[in-house]
């Protein structure tokens, strides 16, 4: 299990993003320039928000870039709730104008239908990811790893890269409890993973998760147990 000691707190959240923005686009320039592209698996909520706008401006190749959702709500961009759109109007902004976006979301009635049309955009995204961003809520839920959703034992034990996930609906789901979300599995082996969280309700049930207990009632275990290294940061 992760420690105390992996959790890093900042005064505030802009100071949050700009450390973490620095992390991660020396993380994309190393990717680019031993490999010539780099891949990058972003979260939306509101969070991360000034992370992205704080890439925007960051001078990359972000040509070379390519970014994929770690999870999605079953809606079509431009709708309320969507993620993509989230990151076209915070990440895909100004010097990262031209980064390449690989959505989730396809015009299927249901997220288990488009698993196939996602796995195949997913495809050839150089792996691992170079750059991982997750979020997590009050409930203890990373990426769509809602607890005791329906798809969540494939999500954090399938060897695939996407599960469709639906949650049980709660003030943290909403009404967008059909989810596509990115695996335990392709997650775990990222070369750099943040997890960002903020304010004292979810610092508290971070340090909840911490203690032995279900993965299923908190399924962001999962990724502390798989990667105890991961950079765990908080503002208020």
């Amino acid at each position: 299990m992760a420690h105390k000691a992996d959790f890093i707190s900042f005064a505030s959240a802009a100071a949050m993003a700009a450390r973490l923005a620095d992390m991660i686009e020396a993380q994309l320039a190393r990717a680019i320039a031993e490999r010539g592209a780099a891949s990058f698996a972003v979260s939306g909520g509101s969070t991360p928000a000034g992370l992205y706008k704080a890439l925007s401006a960051r001078t990359l190749d972000w040509s070379r870039v390519t970014a994929v959702l770690v999870d999605e709500r079953w809606v079509a961009p431009g709708e309320e709730g969507s993620n993509e759109t989230f990151i076209r109007e915070t990440l895909m902004q100004n010097q990262a104008a031209g980064l390449n976006l690989v959505g989730l979301w396809s015009d299927t009635p249901t997220p288990a239908q488009g698993l196939a049309t996602a796995a195949a955009r997913l495809e050839g995204m150089s792996r691992p990811f170079d750059a991982v961003v997750l979020g997590m809520g009050p409930d203890g839920h990373t990426a769509s790893w809602f607890p005791y959703a329906d798809g969540l034992d494939g999500a954090l034990h399938s060897e695939k890269s996407l599960c469709a996930v639906i949650a049980q609906q709660s003030n943290v789901t909403g009404k967008h409890v059909r989810r596509m979300t990115l695996t335990l599995d392709a997650v775990k082996s990222a070369r750099f993973l943040a997890l960002m969280i903020a304010g004292e309700e979810k610092r508290n049930a971070y340090f909840k998760a911490l203690e032995d207990g279900p993965v299923e009632a908190m399924p962001v275990r999962a990724i502390l147990k798989a990667r105890p290294d991961l950079w765990t940061v908080w503002a208020p």
